[in-house]
């Protein structure tokens, strides 16, 4: 196994995330306890030594069976990460009476890395808002040492990210990302690493594979990855796309069985960057499979200059591209939730004022209609 300094600990660079664990017949709600028992034992004696899991995980299971099964082995010789679940705008007056349960659900006297759980445009207001003091009380627990390291994780905007590291970015001793090959510009994942970079804040990964969608490609482009390098597998490619980045402490699979495990494991066992030509080709890839649905703004904002109702167009186009993309997801959704009426897709006239200055002729008005449909279903 890999492992990483940070500050007098050592990481292994392959951290198990606790979101998607085997589970009975289909049923996200029972995880199969035996089977999550024989996971840990072989990522203990392999080597891995993060676990990460939250209050929303699994529906509000993960975190008593990982307490269950963690408890078999020395509190010392694992990293156990919990998270604040900010959200859920009803707990942001629940800190305290969450956080004790969560200790009580894990079995543990304190959590060796704390999370504010994904900051966003919809819960920043209420995590900078000092009349719920998740800020203060968080800080006395680390003071207290019950926190011993903490940090955040953000599916925010760039904006939203540097809102909440000048507040609290003095503190933060690490923050987690989804990034992975084709969110480094999907999802602009390369400014939130300078901006953290910035901060000299080390980076966590969550979805380095996406959630299962870069595991498998288009025949077409795993013919390519082969060729470039013979007997690495497509996750292979994604765990070494990250280990090409210094930033990179921690990457967190969600691994839901076995031979997933087995095998992210054996990846970890050897440090092997890409090299910059490898980096291109796979960012070349993602360009080729995100461009068959992207419309391709250019964030010139003229359209913004001529609408009436100056709405942020290419901030929805970014938006709605994710969308398009993944298929669905809560990316989308949870951003868009978060502006004021007069803002969202659905306050668009169609007037066509915007597409009269677009340079690159997108349908800016259809696709504000099928951006609407798509977030009603």
């Amino acid at each position: 196994m890999i492992y990483k300094n940070f500050q007098d600990k050592k990481l292994s660079a392959l951290g198990l995330g606790c979101m998607r664990l085997p589970v009975i017949e289909g049923d996200f709600s029972r995880i199969d306890i035996p089977a999550v028992r024989e996971m840990v034992s072989f990522a203990i004696k392999n080597g891995i030594n993060y676990f990460d899991t939250a209050w929303g995980y699994h529906e509000g299971k993960s975190e008593l069976v990982m307490g269950e099964v963690l408890s078999e082995y020395p509190r010392e010789s694992f990293y156990l990460a919990d998270k604040f679940p900010g959200y859920d705008l009803e707990n942001m007056d629940k800190v305290e009476e969450i956080f004790e349960k969560q200790l009580q659900k894990c079995r543990v006297d304190y959590f060796d890395f704390y999370l504010f759980h994904n900051v966003c445009e919809l819960n920043i207001d209420g995590y900078l808002d000092p009349k719920f003091g998740i800020y203060d009380y968080l800080i006395e627990q680390k003071k207290n040492g019950r926190i011993r390291h903490l940090g955040f994780s953000v599916h925010g905007t760039l904006e939203t990210t540097k809102r909440f590291l000048e507040a609290y970015g003095s503190d933060m001793e690490f923050c987690q990302i989804q990034l992975n090959w084709l969110d480094f510009k999907m999802q602009n994942a390369e400014a939130k690493l300078r901006l953290l970079r910035e901060y000299n804040i080390p980076v966590w990964v969550m979805e380095p594979v996406r959630g299962g969608k870069l595991a498998t490609l288009a025949p077409q482009y795993e013919e390519k990855l082969r060729a470039a390098r013979p007997g690495e597998t497509t996750v292979g490619w994604a765990f070494r796309y990250l280990q090409s980045i210094p930033e990179v402490a921690v990457t967190l699979s969600g691994m839901s069985n076995f031979t997933q495990l087995k095998e992210n494991t054996k990846t970890f066992e050897t440090d092997e960057p890409l090299t910059e030509a490898e980096t291109a080709l796979l960012y070349g890839i993602a360009g080729e499979m995100t461009s068959k649905t992207s419309l391709p703004c250019t964030a010139c904002r003229y359209c913004v200059s001529h609408c009436p109702l100056s709405l942020d167009i290419p901030s929805l186009i970014d938006l709605y591209n994710e969308h398009v993309y993944t298929g669905g997801g809560f990316l989308a959704p949870m951003a868009i939730g978060a502006l004021d009426e007069d803002k969202k897709p659905s306050a668009c006239l169609g007037c066509r004022s915007c597409e009269a200055v677009c340079p690159q002729n997108i349908k800016i008005s259809e696709m504000m209609t099928d951006f609407v449909k798509r977030l009603n279903k």
